[in-house]
């Protein structure tokens, strides 16, 4: 057996890419471990493959495997498989050039039903040489399954622009990487390091990761399986109990808790990926942070091997508690961030994970109340974001959106607008609501008065992004959504002329407040909404609602300042006193009360609390 080494060049400029791969490509260091596993199950998967013709490649080693090992001593990390293997040929051919990938030259290779039945075989690109990362010279040792020992091949690269060749006598099949470390990347000469970097990024590579046992700190001849060797979601739903996707879920999202639904679907044709999504039971700790940071929960898979966590990429912000795995089959292996955001493939699965997800709360709501009880609890709030961030949904999130009502049971939010429709009563054309910064607030919102006076029913409506998503759903089942608390409201013949009556009576009353309140209001009118409260404040449908434009103010946001309607009641006992008070101090001190009591059931902040404290004294002291 000739020993004679053969020096060659990279193919043209392997050293340009190889600086990208080791400066831009990978952001985190620990990512090669990841590739050169992925590298050696793909290896595995092709010998799996060529052996169902060719029984024979196998021998008496038909347990495809994987083994990680490390020398502190020599600062050499190994990943060593014993799959298929590659010939001289096929060294130069993968190795010798970035552009070509012993993978995609396998699928070719193959034809019709073939193809189909090797579709999890990997096509991982450039992995390989994300091993210059952490490493200054890696050295290659592999004999194809078919091939002699002594037609084994090593191969060696320090990744400056060259590598060599040999023939080497190598006693099994299979291929080793081994990584010379620089001396900066030592960290990975540590057992539990290595361990943990496998059950993170290949717990469920299909085959068994094995290292060999420690005692005393040092290796021992023993070895061990050290990742779970199946992917949960990869197998039939039939052979996966409840208990096994509940554990699932524990590890995937650091949880204690179990999960309240899942959802688990493959889905063949031209795109071929698996999803399995759960359902948290409580909120997760990061589920506030909402865009302000990067989100995490759903983690992307490329033929079971972890690639990032892409919750971002996977599912719009307003589903962002969900938490769950994706594995495509046609994605590469080393596809960036950069790339899933401009990926028509991540688009279709985005849109599956979507559907998937609302089609799992719609059967809670249906079939399972209190599920689906609990999970308003936690997420009703945030899912009602969808209304403004997700359009072509719009109508199925607002079918499962609940709220708080007139006529339903205290603060509970059970009501559906479906529910609302069907109790309408006969003539009323529009969904009536009203806004506030709490349950209380909205309940005892003078602008109900005249809407309970009549039986119709209101939606109290108290989550801080209830205000926004009005801004963008302003109609239902062709049913329009009106806030009780905006415009005029609409009268029959009979109402309106009563109405009228009483505004003409009260004209003189009217200017009297307008005079007394100048400039603190754009305009005082008798209300139609009020039968019980001397007071409120009408909004333009366009005005941001009192309660809201404080919360800006408080989050330090910018709103333009707006004079506030006022509506009064001339029936009540405090506005005939303003009527009747011939003293023009007392009447405006009256006249203000009426104002700030308006501004303070709407949830505005009142501009000068220590003068209402002392008007307040003065008029209850009598002086």
């Amino acid at each position: 057996m000739s020993t004679e080494t053969e020096t060659r060049p990279f193919e043209a400029e392997v050293a340009q890419v190889l600086r990208l791969v080791t400066h831009s490509l990978y952001s985190h260091k620990e990512i090669f471990l990841r590739e050169l596993v992925s590298n050696a199950s793909d290896a595995c998967d092709k010998l799996r493959f060529e052996a169902i013709g060719k029984p024979e490649l196998l021998g008496d080693d038909g347990e495809l495997h994987i083994e990680v090992e490390f020398d502190k001593d020599a600062k050499t990390v190994t990943v060593r498989d014993n799959g298929i293997g590659m010939s001289r040929d096929e060294v130069v051919a993968n190795l010798g050039s970035i552009a070509s990938s012993g993978t995609r030259r396998f699928l070719e290779s193959l034809s019709g039903e073939q193809q189909a039945d090797a579709r999890l075989i990997g096509q991982f690109g450039v992995g390989f040489y994300s091993a210059f990362v952490v490493a200054d010279k890696v050295t290659v040792l592999t004999r194809r399954a078919s091939a002699e020992p002594k037609d084994g091949v090593r191969w060696e690269s320090d990744g400056q622009g060259e590598y060599s060749l040999r023939a080497e006598d190598i006693a099994v099949r299979g291929t080793s990487v081994i990584l010379h470390l620089k001396g900066d990347d030592t960290e990975f000469l540590d057992n539990w390091k290595l361990r943990d970097l496998i059950r993170k990024y290949s717990d469920h590579v299909a085959f068994p990761i094995r290292m060999k046992k420690q005692k005393d700190g040092k290796p021992t001849d023993e070895w061990e399986t050290v990742n779970d060797a199946s992917a949960l979601w990869a197998k039939p739903k039939s052979e996966i109990s409840d208990d096994d996707y509940k554990k699932f879920y524990k590890s995937l999202g650091h949880d204690f808790n179990d999960p309240l639904a899942w959802t688990h679907n493959r889905v063949e044709g031209a795109q071929r990926f698996t999803t399995l999504l759960y359902i948290p039971a409580q909120p997760p700790f990061d589920l506030l942070m909402g865009a302000r940071d990067e989100r995490r929960g759903v983690k992307l898979y490329i033929k079971r091997v972890f690639i990032m966590d892409a919750a971002e990429e996977l599912l719009p912000n307003y589903l962002r508690f969900v938490r769950g795995v994706v594995d495509a089959d046609d994605l590469p292996l080393n596809v960036s961030r950069e790339i899933l955001q401009h990926n028509r493939q991540i688009d279709r699965i985005k849109a599956s994970c979507v559907k998937r997800v609302l089609d799992l709360i719609e059967k809670l709501a249906k079939d399972e109340p209190e599920k689906f009880k609990t999970f308003r609890k936690a997420f009703g709030s945030t899912l009602k974001e969808g209304i403004v961030e997700d359009p072509s949904n719009r109508e199925r999130i607002a079918k499962l959106l609940r709220f708080a009502s007139t006529k339903g049971e205290g603060a509970e939010q059970n009501v559906s607008l479906d529910d609302y429709i069907a109790r309408m009563q006969p003539g009323q054309d529009a969904i009536w609501y009203v806004t506030a910064d709490s349950y209380k607030a909205a309940a005892g919102s003078p602008q109900l008065e005249a809407f309970k006076a009549k039986g119709i029913e209101v939606l109290l409506m108290f989550d801080r992004v209830d205000e926004w998503i009005l801004g963008q759903f302003t109609e239902y089942e062709g049913k329009p959504l009106k806030s009780a608390a905006k415009g005029e409201l609409p009268l029959d013949e009979a109402d309106k002329k009563k109405q009228e009556e009483v505004a003409k009576e009260a004209e003189p009353l009217v200017k009297k407040l307008k005079d007394l309140l100048g400039d603190g209001v754009s305009d005082v009118r008798v209300s139609a909404r009020l039968t019980d409260s001397p007071s409120c404040l009408a909004l333009s449908d366009y005005d941001l609602a009192p309660h809201l434009a404080r919360l800006l103010r408080e989050a330090g946001q910018d709103v333009p300042d707006s004079k506030p309607t006022l509506e009064i009641n001339p029936a009540h006992e405090l506005v005939k006193r303003v009527e009747s008070e011939s003293d023009e101090a007392k009447a405006k001190d009256l006249a203000m009360l009426l104002l700030e009591q308006a501004e303070i059931t709407a949830g505005a902040a009142l501009p000068d609390p220590a003068a209402f404290v002392q008007r307040m004294n003065r008029l209850l002291g009598g002086s």
